[in-house]
């Protein structure tokens, strides 16, 4: 698996966006435990200083999470890191996205060569990560819709990424987890979250594994225009 992105000229950045900072981000991550080079070289390559507004562009490559509006955030970058190396594990080519957000973590995935699916309950979100996507030359199939229902009719899915916090794993999405897939999910509320891994043997047997704690945004139902 190898990254795919082709990017535009200007999405190299220069300054603070440049791609020795990149390199100094990709660097943080191995010391913080990241060893799988295809992630940290889809961190280094996607832009994430496009994901965020520009007022924040200067900030993009640091190991944190940042606003994006709507009361939502980007997700810190050793998480996003963490959360595509566990799926990796299990060598998907289907993955399911719930929470969209700025579309960073989608275009991860997407540079990885993955099939991504994802689900955004924020039009407004959803709309610029579109444009996003269309930029970098992504295929990136997404839908405007309660992220806790998951996207059924494109079902099953290898693995399944929610990026939004809920009080335990949502069942309409774990039943659209395939045998042999991987669901990553954080879990718990405002009194702590763990980011939970959960794995789906032939059988339909399920376990699970708690990997680290966690800040989320909570995993909301119903859509907002």
């Amino acid at each position: 698996m190898t990254v795919r992105m082709r990017l535009q000229p200007e999405a190299i950045g220069s300054g603070m966006t440049s791609q020795r900072v990149r390199d100094r981000l990709v660097e943080r991550l191995r010391e913080k435990g990241i060893v799988d080079e295809r992630v940290l070289n889809a961190i280094r390559t996607v832009p994430r200083h496009l994901f965020v507004d520009e007022a924040l562009a200067t900030r993009a490559y640091e190991d944190t999470a940042l606003p994006i509006g709507q009361g939502q955030t980007i997700s810190q970058p050793w998480v996003v890191a963490k959360m595509t190396e566990t799926l990796l594990e299990t060598a998907p080519s289907k993955v399911l996205e719930i929470g969209t957000g700025s579309g960073y973590q989608a275009a991860v995935l997407a540079a990885l060569g993955l099939e991504v699916h994802t689900v955004e309950r924020i039009g407004e979100l959803l709309r610029t990560a579109r444009k996003r996507f269309r930029t970098l030359g992504l295929n990136v199939r997404s839908k405007h819709d309660d992220g806790r229902i998951g996207w059924p009719e494109n079902g099953p899915f290898d693995a399944i990424i929610v990026t939004a916090a809920a009080p335990a794993l949502v069942d309409a999405l774990t039943a659209q987890l395939a045998p042999g897939g991987t669901l990553v999910a954080p879990v718990g509320g405002s009194g702590g979250q763990s980011l939970m891994r959960l794995r789906k043997d032939a059988d339909g047997v399920v376990t699970q594994h708690d990997l680290a704690p966690v800040v989320f945004v909570p995993l909301l139902s119903g859509m907002v225009d």
